[in-house]
């Protein structure tokens, strides 16, 4: 499943995936990830939590960026759920590719049974119909 959290920039997005991560880990019985473009958020992160500062990596397009999704979890077969903060800068990624990439992620998440939670800064109304089934917050 995919779930994102939508709103313009400065809306509280990477708060709203931080309370979300913070509380998850609590129960989490497999292994929880979180993508961010900085280590800058690393202390407001449980310590069970793995961080990735994708910043040290760099992606040309949306097409690398899955490839580092696929090669995080060919390492770690107990991924629970992966959060990605801001994910339009994390992946290179343009509005008009949302939509392909939400359906290859909600693909990925299906066949290794895992959940994404993803924060995006755009408006509600901006997404199309398909992107829009998966807000769970609209900030």
């Amino acid at each position: 499943m995919v779930e994102l959290i939508v709103g313009k920039e400065g809306k509280g997005k990477t708060k709203q995936l931080l309370d979300k991560v913070n509380n998850e880990i609590k129960n989490a019985t497999g292994n929880i990830v979180y993508l961010d473009r900085s280590t800058k958020h690393m202390f407001e992160l449980n310590n069970k939590v793995r961080l990735i500062n994708v910043g040290e990596y760099d992606f040309q397009n949306v097409s690398e960026f899955i490839g580092f999704i696929y090669g995080i979890i060919s390492q770690d077969h107990d991924i629970q759920q992966m959060y990605i903060d801001g994910m339009m800068k994390v992946a290179k990624l343009q509005k008009s590719e949302l939509s392909a990439v939400i359906k290859k992620l909600d693909s990925i998440s299906e066949n290794f049974h895992f959940d994404f939670i993803i924060s995006i800064s755009a408006d509600m109304e901006e997404l199309d119909e398909e992107v829009k089934k998966h807000v769970v917050i609209a900030l």
